[in-house]
């Protein structure tokens, strides 16, 4: 079954590379280091380095504490740090510097992987989240390389599309060497797609162990200033399809609030013109915040067309939605805005966070809406009542302060997967 893959990616390889292409139109550095994607690393060869892939943005950020933690007790230790997409590899530059070295994924082609690992030749692969690859996984097995699927979730949509491949996906599986779950739901289903019990760990989600930066307070308190004291939400990583919606519920909240800034922030910096182009012809008075041009009174929308700057308007903002959830494409990291004590609010379809965002639910940290119309009502209430929200922050806050400890758990069991070595 695995060689059925295997040609299958082979000959969708044009298509792959198409792809690439029809990206970099929009972003050129996806047509930057192509190389690394076949394998072929600028570094030399490195011994006994640690692998840790983060695909993007999200666990890129996420990872910042477990990789901060590596570098203090392993000083000597290579890290790289592979992620898939060009904001990753931003974001991991901006969080790490020279202090890990960086690299795209490589296709999970076996003579690519061949390559790949020959220039590594790690001690350990700690994947995050959801990142499955059987050529890489079968590479690893034959040489001996132990692999950690960390911070692991997987979701009762995904365990189904797994499920289907039968014994391709158990024969996969079974070569991961540990499953750090993030929930026991998580663990059930990791099992029950072929793990052996004593290779699945419930951890945790890392993410509650979001740390912010100290001088955050202080950048945000200067931001807040330049928009005058007004009620501002921010649209965090909203996709495509989405931020027409979050434009009709702004409108809908300018009639109650006509002094409302909106901060929309879409999650791929390819989508920044259009989003622009879209809020000019929805008839908003637009800022870029890449201008430089501070808000005015009369500045309805303040497009976060930046890197790494989305911690810095949630800290200055009063409401967050939390983006991907309207569309079906899973949601978006809700803790970071709990963390910061704000009020959550989030489409229906937060799939890829489900424990985290019923948590919040159940705790009243959070609201959930299916509408523009439900979204507006939710946000003039909360920007109309700063008592509503600090009650629903405040319960963000016990949330994310209450379930702290995954990091701990996962550096015990990555350290000890070091020490044997």
């Amino acid at each position: 079954m695995r060689l059925l893959y295997t040609l299958i990616l082979y000959l969708s390889l044009p298509l792959v590379l198409l792809r690439l292409y029809w990206r970099s139109l929009k972003n050129p550095q996806y047509r930057r280091r192509i190389g690394e994607r076949f394998g072929s690393l600028s570094t030399p060869a490195i011994k006994e380095s640690l692998w840790l892939h983060t695909v993007s943005v999200g666990e890129t950020q996420a990872a910042e504490p477990l990789v901060r933690r590596l570098l203090e007790q392993f000083p000597d230790l290579p890290i790289v740090l592979s992620t898939t997409t060009p904001t990753g590899s931003d974001r991991a530059k901006r969080l790490f510097g020279d202090s890990v070295i960086h690299t795209y994924f490589p296709y999970d082609l076996p003579l690519v992987i061949n390559r790949f690992l020959n220039t590594l030749q790690p001690r350990l692969l700690v994947m995050m989240e959801t990142e499955v690859w059987p050529n890489l996984l079968a590479q690893c097995e034959r040489r001996g390389i132990p692999t950690i699927l960390a911070n692991a979730r997987l979701s009762e949509r995904s365990a189904r599309g797994y499920a289907r491949l039968g014994p391709f996906t158990r024969e996969t599986f079974e070569r991961i060497g540990l499953v750090a779950a993030q929930s026991p739901a998580d663990a059930e289903r990791f099992l029950g797609l072929g793990l052996p019990s004593d290779r699945v760990r419930v951890t945790g989600s890392i993410k509650f162990d979001v740390r912010l930066p100290a001088s955050l307070t202080e950048q945000a308190e200067s931001l807040r200033r330049t928009w005058e004291g007004r009620p501002v939400w921010v649209a965090a990583s909203t996709r495509e399809g989405e931020d027409e919606r979050v434009l009709d519920a702004h409108r809908q909240v300018l009639r109650t609030l006509p002094e409302a800034l909106l901060v929309l922030v879409p999650r791929h910096p390819e989508r920044f013109d259009r989003v622009a182009q879209l809020c000019q012809r929805e008839g908003f008075t637009l800022v870029r915040r890449s201008t430089g041009q501070l808000c005015r009174p009369d500045t309805q929308v303040m497009l976060g067309d930046t890197m790494g700057e989305l911690t810095l308007f949630l800290a200055a903002a009063d409401v967050a939605f939390v983006g991907g959830s309207l569309v079906p494409t899973g949601g978006h990291n809700v803790l970071e805005p709990a963390a910061l004590g704000l009020p959550v609010v989030f489409g229906p379809h937060m799939f890829n966070f489900a424990m985290i965002s019923r948590m919040l639910l159940a705790e009243g940290a959070a609201r959930e809406v299916s509408s523009a119309r439900a979204l507006a009502t939710v946000v003039t209430e909360w920007l109309s009542d700063a008592s509503l929200r600090a009650r629903y922050g405040e319960h963000g806050l016990r949330v994310v302060e209450a379930n702290r400890g995954a990091l701990d758990r996962l550096f015990e069991i990555i350290r000890g997967y070091l020490d044997k070595r």
